[in-house]
């Protein structure tokens, strides 16, 4: 069993849209059948998603099987995903089960989809639709029961109108589409991704990293993080390594993240535009749901999302985050511990005033 802080199978996240993203796991996983198809840029965690739907799902005690598509050469990928009889080609001295085979009762992800040859999209979708296939060289079908999820970062209905990428496949795969936010339209997170990857990479080293100063947090929330949740993970692993033991100012910080540090005097006002303008899009987006909305959920969700938001503006000062959302500190302190939201990344005494 996972603790609160551990986040959903291992994906971080208080936001409002990533517990919309959540919900929509726990539903799609509980289907267990139809085919769904991933969005969401490079470095945003979509086989994390993928493993969720799998693990929560009925297939959860079968295989889990992930296919790069990008990473397999054209020539090699038929024979990973399809498997081979023995005599189909030079070097073929036995069979060899696919992956697809390997994966029959569970769930077969296949990542960056839209970099699938044409040939292979057509024997793919004999396996959706016809829930068989034909190993290389082989000449009978072999039923399989498999349940398909796909993850690209590709715009797929261009592929398609360019004519890269089958359009019957496409409306196959996306029975069901899970659209993966990037960092920075979440990034209240920040915080809580920062503490998850310092406890992470602190553990067996002799020297921890103790966390971030204000400045830096200042800096790191307001990066545009063009490399989503990847590039925050690689940052704090590297700050592990080169500052072990210390904390780390703005001036520890490559220079792409320094150089986003909000200069003084003009704080207070993007922290407050940014709070006035993010909570009413979330929650829009929340009450429109064709499913309807689970009232209590809905309003611990906003709070979660203004606490975090507030904490990140502020880099961590509980005093000013309390002024920002007009309440008391020790309400604000009681609501952080209720919630569980402490972070500890290790902030200034100042700053956890």
């Amino acid at each position: 069993m996972l603790r609160k802080s551990d986040g959903f199978e291992g994906i971080i996240g208080n936001s409002l849209r990533m517990q919309k993203l959540f919900s929509i796991i726990e539903r799609v996983a509980d289907d267990g059948e139809s085919t769904v198809l991933i969005h969401g840029e490079s470095g945003t965690g979509k086989e994390l998603v993928a493993r969720a739907v799998h693990s929560r799902s009925p297939r959860r005690e079968k295989n889990f099987v992930p296919v790069n598509c990008a990473a397999i050469p054209d020539d090699l990928l038929e024979s990973e995903l399809f498997g081979y009889v023995k005599g189909a080609f030079t070097g073929a001295t036995q069979n060899k089960m696919g992956r697809i085979q390997y994966a029959a009762g569970g769930t077969l992800f296949l990542d960056e989809i839209g970099d699938m040859k044409p040939s292979l999209q057509a024997k793919l979708l004999r396996v959706i639709q016809e829930k068989e296939y034909e190993p290389v060289g082989g000449v009978k079908p072999v039923p399989v029961n498999v349940r398909i999820v796909a993850a690209t970062h590709r715009n797929l209905e261009q592929l398609v109108a360019e004519g890269k990428f089958r359009e019957d496949l496409y409306y196959r795969l996306s029975v069901i589409p899970i659209n993966i936010p990037p960092l920075r339209e979440r990034k209240d997170d920040i915080i809580l991704l920062l503490d998850s990857f310092i406890r992470v990479f602190n553990r067996g080293k002799r020297y921890g990293l103790k966390g971030f100063t204000e400045r830096a947090l200042n800096a790191l929330v307001n990066y545009p993080w063009p490399g989503n949740v990847r590039e925050l993970e690689n940052l704090v692993q590297r700050l592990v390594v080169l500052h072990g033991g210390e904390s780390v100012d703005l001036e520890d910080l490559p220079a792409k993240y320094a150089a986003h540090a909000v200069q003084p005097g003009t704080a207070d006002r993007r922290k407050e535009e940014q709070l006035d303008n993010l909570a009413p899009i979330a929650l829009h987006e929340a009450l429109w749901n064709g499913d309807g909305i689970n009232f209590n959920d809905l309003v611990d969700g906003l709070e979660r999302q203004l606490i975090s938001q507030a904490l990140a503006r502020t880099g961590g000062n509980k005093k000013e985050a309390a002024r920002l959302l007009n309440l008391k500190r020790t309400t604000l302190i009681e609501k952080i511990k209720k919630k569980e939201l402490e972070t500890g990344i290790g902030l200034p005494q100042a700053s956890c005033a």
